[in-house]
């Protein structure tokens, strides 16, 4: 089994799309602890309404680029718009941040709200 946190965010219907994300999660893997859940201002398109952001740690069976696969097909299913622009509103977002002890994502060193939900798993 992999040990891995994945950061979680949302600015669309964001406390319904993140219980939604949990219990898909939930479904195909074990989880086993979620952070504290922040609100915190958009980056880079800032004229769209705040995000909601924490961090889960769970345990997968898959090897990281099939859970990467797994993550955007969550996604995907709910109903995220991948032809926004990049830092535009979205349904869910989902990254790994950690995987098996190894922090695997630069934005955990350069966004201060993911380095304290992350840093709470840990």
């Amino acid at each position: 089994m992999n040990d891995c946190i994945i950061g979680i965010g949302s600015n669309i219907n964001p406390k319904e799309n993140i219980r939604r994300v949990l219990c898909l999660l939930s479904k195909d893997h074990v989880l086993k602890k979620h952070s504290s859940w922040l609100n915190t201002k958009p980056i880079g398109i800032t004229n769209q309404d705040d995000f909601v952001n924490g961090a889960v740690r769970l345990k997968t069976q898959h090897c990281r680029e099939e859970f990467t696969n797994y993550l955007k097909h969550i996604e995907d299913r709910m109903g995220r718009d991948r032809s926004l622009p990049k830092y535009g509103p979205r349904v869910i977002d989902l990254d790994i941040v950690v995987w098996n002890g190894e922090i695997v994502d630069d934005d955990y060193h350069s966004r201060d709200f993911l380095k304290k939900s992350v840093d709470e798993l840990l």
